[in-house]
């Protein structure tokens, strides 16, 4: 059934049409979320919230990507959550022992699961860009998200986020610089392309 049809029965209120969607959709919302969370249980509360108000704003819809106006609801929503969790007590990003002396190494930057030489370099990658993302302002890190991960054009994003395209551009190219600044700490881990690329960035101007 096509996308358009869905959108017409789950207004309607057709429930199955509705949870449709949401299977269409839901993986990337998630990951977006999860971006912009780093955090996979808000990730999933966020994206939770989403649904329903996806569900609740149905009647609102009024053509073109379905996906990038959910995917405004998804930020919208990450929104959200972030500013209740300012309003809570946090933890430290740099964990503190018992004795309250800081870990040299932090306990989110540890792989659990295997050693390193048990590790699969995709997921020392993936590691490695999700940490660097979760040190970006909020602002950087939705527009990358939104941009480079989830595939969405400058004019789209610029929706979603509610500012100017050229506003879209300028904190992209910034996201983008510090990201690259900050992967440098991880070069051994990226593919040569992408170590080059840091390297070149380290080398002084002619």
């Amino acid at each position: 059934m096509e996308e358009t049809e869905l959108i017409t029965l789950a207004v309607a209120g057709d429930l199955d049409a509705f949870n449709q969607l949401v299977l269409q959709h839901q993986e990337v919302a998630y990951n977006v979320a999860y971006r912009i969370m780093a955090d996979e249980n808000a990730a999933a509360d966020a994206t939770q919230n989403a649904v329903i108000s996806m569900y609740r704003k149905l009647d609102t819809y009024r053509g073109g990507s379905f996906k990038s106006w959910f995917l405004r609801i998804v930020t919208n929503a990450c929104y959200d959550e972030l500013r209740r969790q300012r309003r809570r007590p946090t933890i430290p990003i740099e964990p503190e022992t018992n004795e309250g002396e800081l870990v040299e190494s932090p306990e989110w930057l540890e792989d659990k699961s295997a050693g390193p030489e048990e590790v699969l370099g995709a997921s020392e990658i993936e590691k490695a860009i999700q940490h660097c993302l979760t040190g970006l302002d909020q602002k950087f890190r939705v527009v990358i998200t939104l941009v480079d991960i989830s595939g969405e054009d400058y004019e789209t994003v610029a929706q979603i986020i509610g500012t100017p395209i050229g506003t879209v551009k300028s904190r992209l190219a910034r996201a983008r610089l510090k990201m690259q600044q900050c992967l440098q700490g991880f070069r051994e881990l990226l593919p040569d392309q992408f170590r080059h690329i840091t390297e070149e960035h380290d080398e002084p101007a002619s």
